[in-house]
């Protein structure tokens, strides 16, 4: 696939590869779902909207995947520096997800409203498994950029689960914290993800977010890898569908 457009980010030297896809018969301005790993699953994510039926009830979006030009573990894809929230042994360049979602909010998002009729206050932010962090990581701040959250196998484990740390700080700080947030895995997934998610799951329970919508669904005979069409068609219709 190529992009339409790339776009270099001075906060972490890197070019972005910029996939978009409009609504087909719909003049605008649109509420706007962001895929990270665009590379990888931006396909399936645009697969997964334009096969939704027209019950759903999702409004016409304008999907946009942020990629690399270049697929998981090749040396040009960023992934593991630009969805880790904090620095692990296990990737020396980890730690980078405060500038890649500042490069999002301050870079991306005033170029695709320059270039789109875009409905400033509907932002969404769709991931799966290491996208899914930083996805975690863009809600789970003092006054988050994007309000609408699809977080499929996130991977909760990095750093000794140093995510469910993050909210609980974030949690002790303030009650508040409006947004939606989908959270998902596969019943097949592995018990590090699906067990590590519950923990969230609880863990938001226990000490809610006023404000904060959760909805969580556990999908049967799927697993980590074969998980993402169901995945992102049941959040995208969750989180942007009629009520």
């Amino acid at each position: 696939m190529k992009p339409t457009f790339k776009l270099p980010s001075p906060e972490t030297g890197t070019e972005y590869w910029i996939y978009e896809a409009p609504p087909a018969r719909s003049p605008g301005p649109w509420p706007v779902l962001l895929f990270l790993d665009g590379d990888d699953q931006f396909a399936p994510g645009v697969d997964a909207y334009r096969q939704l039926p027209a019950s759903a009830g999702v409004p016409p979006l304008l999907l946009v995947g942020v990629g690399y030009g270049a697929s998981y573990g090749r040396s040009a894809n960023k992934r593991g520096r630009d969805y880790t929230p904090v620095h692990h042994g296990d990737e020396p360049s980890s730690g980078g997800a405060g500038a890649f979602l500042n490069f999002l909010s301050a870079a991306l998002w005033p170029e695709l409203a320059r270039r789109h009729p875009l409905i400033p206050d509907i932002r969404g932010i769709a991931g799966h498994s290491l996208s899914s962090l930083l996805v975690l990581h863009a809600l789970f701040q003092p006054r988050p950029f994007f309000t609408h959250h699809l977080a499929s196998a996130p991977s909760i484990w990095w750093a000794d689960r140093a995510m469910l740390h993050q909210v609980a700080a974030l949690r002790a700080g303030q009650s508040a914290l409006p947004g939606r947030l989908f959270l998902s895995a596969g019943e097949e997934d592995t018990e590090s993800m699906a067990g590590d998610l519950a923990l969230l799951e609880k863990q938001l329970a226990d000490q809610p977010f006023q404000k904060l919508e959760i909805i969580s669904r556990r999908f049967p005979r799927k697993n980590h890898f074969n998980v993402l069409p169901v995945a992102f068609a049941t959040g995208i219709t969750e989180l942007f569908g009629k009520r």
